[in-house]
């Protein structure tokens, strides 16, 4: 008999070989019908994996990120089977699960898939699902899976086979279909009820631009035909809010060949409203005690090669760049910590002098692969709003929670009101990947745990997810049309102080380590107002819209009072600008809602008569006259209550 202990520590004995989904039954049949994968200590299996030993597990069901991505991952394998049909002699990449759905990168020959074949394959997949093919789990050698594929012709699979270690290459058999994979998938085809494969796009062999060009599917699954109506729906709505196609409307932001991709152009309205996020977050550092510095966009390699990030960042950087000195090299950066561990050791320092809480907006370098560029998502250059506070041990917890009191502000300003917090922590039974003493990483662990119960945070704790320098909290965030960005981390490191060699004089008279800890509410810069774009659409809260009000003069003959109510409202720090365009106010009115402009202010004959301004709100149709000093009374307001702290 073996043990079985589950998430609320409760044990039953079972017989040694009982699989997960068996497990679910003897709980109850109707979780047995939900089960799609499960979790063995730290690894996500097959539902239908044997178990020969005392395990922690947990059962994950679709309303798991896991179980969605057993069944996401097994859908990939689905449609592949269902190609292999259709397109016999077609040859295989790889064919991940990702965030939402799944994508398979295949070499369909001389053979050009155009969007009608889609629908066939969808058709197929629906036809093999109703079979209820299960995945059947298989150990090979590395020699049988060469020979296996050798016979295949397939190129690819042979390529991933040799970079594999003998005894832990799998396959996976699913109906006519066998593929080397690690796994997990669902118990079989049947939970697969509604099919959308979405679009069809090129993606380069293992990422390589040098290499051959493959045919990528993405596509979906779910367990109803509803979730996939609704989803549907909800890709509409993603589309009206894409950041690249409302940042180009609006006048936000641009890319030009000419400068180099994934290098953003910031026009003036981007300008101002990501300059505004910033003096936002200065003066929250302010309050809490941070220290602004400024370090070069560039460092000697020497830097980063002791910090560890030309090792982890090195093929992923701009490559160095030689000096006219021999043998001299120095790198855009890829980090800021570094230099901020450099300007730490500026002077000696004691005990008292902590925590010492340096910040930044600071901006890296990656030279991402040109498939993954997309919009300010993912950019080769970004502006990270960085800070390290350095502390010492005894205070990782004050500094946390000030952090998440920071992070929580941010998220309340700007409306994002559903959000939990993955607490991530080391690996129960693997230490040894891990750097610096129990003691500590209990301490920083501990502190974590502790900070966000004392804030009544709806946590998540994921075991195996730390760093290996040390434990992190990340905050996962549901825009508002439930689609989830990672968004703020706080992460705890014991290696970067001991690899700089950082220390403090402690009370002791002794000296100590710091501990570092980094922090980035927003992330990047780019990243963030690429998120805040789709999250509302365009429209910004008032405090933070480059373009607050706009002046609509029904006729020319009513400029010079537009410019004089302009005026006002500058002086008042309102931002706005008039229409002076001679369209009908009709037209005005619809293009100032298309920019998203909040508030529309109509002057004409009555309002010129009567000293007043006629006011439309985005969104919420006239409000009536008001008398200017009123309204930018109303304005600021407003805003200031957005803004307080």
């Amino acid at each position: 008999m073996i043990n079985i202990t589950f998430p609320d520590n409760s044990v039953r004995q079972y017989s040694e070989g009982v699989t997960a989904l068996e497990v679910a039954r003897s709980i109850s049949e109707g979780l047995a019908r939900n089960v799609l994968a499960a979790k063995v200590n730290d690894q996500v299996w097959d539902a239908t994996r044997p178990i020969n030993n005392d395990v922690n597990l947990r059962l994950f069901t679709w309303d798991n990120t896991e179980g969605k991505a057993a069944m996401w991952h097994s859908s990939a394998h689905l449609m592949a089977e269902a190609i292999e049909i259709l397109f016999p002699g077609v040859k295989f990449g790889i064919g991940p699960d990702i965030e939402n759905g799944f994508y398979y990168d295949m070499d369909f020959g001389g053979y050009a898939l155009v969007p009608e074949d889609l629908v066939k394959i969808e058709n197929k997949m629906l036809e093999l699902a109703r079979q209820k093919q299960q995945f059947i789990r298989k150990d090979v050698t590395k020699a049988d899976a060469t020979a296996f594929f050798t016979e295949k012709k397939d190129e690819y699979k042979l390529e991933l086979i040799n970079d594999l270690t003998d005894g832990t290459i799998t396959l996976y058999e699913s109906g006519v279909f066998v593929d080397l994979c690690r796994g997990p998938h669902i118990p079989d085809t049947s939970f697969i009820k509604a099919v959308k494969l979405l679009n069809i796009a090129g993606a380069y062999w293992r990422g390589d631009e040098k290499r051959k060009q493959l045919t990528r599917i993405y596509g979906i699954t779910f367990p109803k035909q509803k979730d996939l109506a609704d989803y549907l729906v909800l890709l509409e709505e993603a589309k009206k809010r894409d950041h690249r196609k409302l940042g180009k409307e609006l006048e936000l932001f641009a890319f030009s060949q000419n400068v180099g991709s994934g290098l953003p152009l910031w026009l003036p309205k981007g300008t101002d409203l990501r300059g505004r996020l910033e003096t936002f977050l200065r003066e929250v550092q302010k309050k809490a005690g941070y220290l602004q510095v400024i370090t070069p966009h560039i460092g000697n390699v020497e830097l980063y090669k002791t910090s560890g990030h030309f090792q982890k960042y090195g093929k992923d950087s701009f490559q160095p760049i030689d000096t006219p000195v021999e043998g001299e090299q120095f790198m855009l950066k890829p980090m800021n910590c570094p230099h901020h561990c450099e300007i730490y050791k500026v002077k000696p320092r004691s005990y008292k002098d902590l925590p010492l809480r340096l910040a930044e907006f600071g901006t890296v370098y990656r030279y991402e692969q040109s498939g993954e560029l997309h919009g300010l998502t993912r950019v080769r250059c970004f502006t990270q709003d960085d800070a390290h506070i350095f502390c010492r041990p005894d205070q990782i917890k004050q500094e946390f929670i000030a952090v998440i009191d920071i992070v929580l502000h941010i998220f309340k300003t700007l409306n994002f009101t559903d959000f939990t917090a993955q607490i991530s922590l080391r690996d129960q039974n693997n230490r040894e990947k891990y750097i610096g003493s129990d003691e500590n990483w209990e301490k920083a662990e501990n502190a974590i745990i502790e900070a966000t119960k004392e804030k009544g945070m709806n946590t998540t704790i994921e075991y195996g997810e730390a760093a290996f320098y040390g434990p992190k909290l990340d905050f996962m965030v549901r825009d508002a049309i439930g689609r989830k960005w990672q968004l703020g981390t706080i992460q705890v490191d014991y290696n970067l102080p001991e690899r700089f060699e950082l220390e403090y004089v402690g009370s002791d008279n002794q000296r100590h380590r710091p501990v570092m800890i980094h922090r980035a509410p927003f992330g990047s810069m780019e990243r963030f107002v690429a998120v805040l774009i789709e999250h509302t659409g365009g429209k910004f809260p008032l405090w933070l819209t480059p373009e607050q009000v706009i002046i609509l003069p029904i006729s020319e003959k009513f400029h010079d009072y537009a410019k004089n109510v302009l005026n006002l409202l500058n002086n008042s720090d309102i931002r706005g600008s008039i229409d002076e365009r001679s369209e009908k106010i009709g037209k005005k009115i619809r293009d100032a809602e298309l920019q998203r402009i909040p508030y529309l202010l109509i002057v004409g004959e009555k309002e010129v008569t009567e000293g007043n301004i006629s006011v439309r709100k985005q969104g919420s149709g006239d409000m009536g006259s008001f008398e200017v000093e009123a309204f930018a009374n109303l304005i600021n307001d407003e805003v200031k209550k957005s803004l307080e702290y």
